[in-house]
């Protein structure tokens, strides 16, 4: 009897680590195909999610994300880009404002070029943008991040009600197999854990 017990108990656990683990793949899957999505278009704005940055510039992801949005205002999809990040650690400037500072350098007007100063995660970015699209009565935006962020970022913009399309980046720096793996990893672990989040409250 007591082994027929502890054979039942290693099944379901079996069972159970197999439905993790097909489950945590199903994902990476799901993220790795949505990143090859692309639906630039026409809209009011540009929406360019945060990344790193001091106070001397911009880190390289973020550079890139910036030059993405350049290139759309450039070639007339959107005639405002907004700019999402908050205060690094030790940062006397916001990553937004340094980020502006950098487009600017690049030639885009000041006055066309919006900010939000407060966020430090991915939600955060779009709530506050959000929010400046509402102060600034925009309608729809093209939202720019790199390739493998596109999924869990698009969720969220969705929930937070925004009329958004994808426009990755096309010059993501991660590039070599390792960096995208990683990358890959870090997304599903919080693309998950955004989805389990939405369940919370009823809980």
């Amino acid at each position: 009897m007591k082994t027929t017990v502890k054979s039942k108990k290693r099944h379901y656990v079996l069972g159970l680590l197999l439905l993790i683990v097909l489950y945590t793949a199903g994902n990476a899957v799901s993220i790795c195909i949505y990143s090859t999505k692309d639906e630039t278009r026409s809209a009011d704005t540009a929406i360019i999610l945060g990344a790193a940055a001091t106070d001397e510039g911009v880190s390289p992801v973020f550079r890139e994300r910036i030059n993405h949005g350049i290139w759309l205002y450039r070639n007339g999809y959107v005639k405002k880009l907004i700019i999402t990040g908050g205060y690094g650690d030790g940062n006397h400037y916001s990553d937004s404002c340094i980020g502006k500072q950098y487009a600017v350098g690049q030639g885009i007007p000041e006055d066309d070029i919006l900010i939000e100063e407060t966020s430090t995660i991915t939600e955060e970015n779009l709530e506050n943008a959000t929010e400046v699209m509402k102060n600034n009565q925009y309608d729809t935006a093209l939202i720019v991040s790199d390739p493998l962020h596109m999924k869990r970022a698009m969720r969220m913009a969705k929930n937070k009600g925004l009329n958004a399309y994808t426009s990755p980046t096309r010059t993501s720096m991660y590039k070599s197999l390792y960096e995208k793996s990683k990358f890959t990893a870090r997304e599903v672990f919080f693309y998950i854990g955004y989805k389990f989040s939405l369940f919370l409250p009823f809980f």
